[in-house]
């Protein structure tokens, strides 16, 4: 389960405003969630299923903050725990740690939805995903 809340700026309270399954009705996997991460573009969020192998994606309605679930998508690998959504929102990498791989996803802008591009890394064990920053590109010297 995931549960979105509203916070109050000046008192900090929290007041739940949507709550959403992150695994299919009747589904019998062990129910443990590892990473929730919330769409650049505020209008999804994404939580990792360790026992289902699978990343739900769920529409989040700005104004009420409703949570309503999209789809729930397969990792192509075993027991994703992190994964990294890059910041134009255009790709989720999930870390499926008991297959050691790395699996690459497109993300569909309007519904929010995931689709397997096919790119796996093989990466042994991986837990988290983090992004360096760009380097700048190198000068090309200027000669007189």
């Amino acid at each position: 389960m995931v549960t979105a809340f509203r916070r109050d700026p000046e008192s900090g309270k929290l007041t739940p405003t949507g709550t959403a399954s992150t695994l299919p009705e009747g589904s019998n996997s062990r129910r443990s969630t590892a990473e929730c991460l919330v769409h650049p573009s505020g209008r999804f969020v994404y939580v990792s299923n360790r026992g289902h192998d699978s990343i739900a994606v769920l529409s989040l309605n700005p104004d009420s903050g409703k949570l309503t679930r999209v789809e729930i998508v397969g990792t192509e690998g075993q027991e994703p725990r992190n994964f990294y959504i890059e910041p134009s929102g255009r790709w989720l990498l999930a870390a499926n740690q008991n297959s050691d791989t790395i699996t690459v996803f497109a993300i569909d802008p309007e519904s929010g939805k995931l689709s397997f591009t096919g790119q796996q890394v093989a990466v042994g064990r991986p837990v988290c995903i983090r992004m360096l920053p760009s380097a700048p590109p190198f000068a090309t010297p200027v000669t007189r």
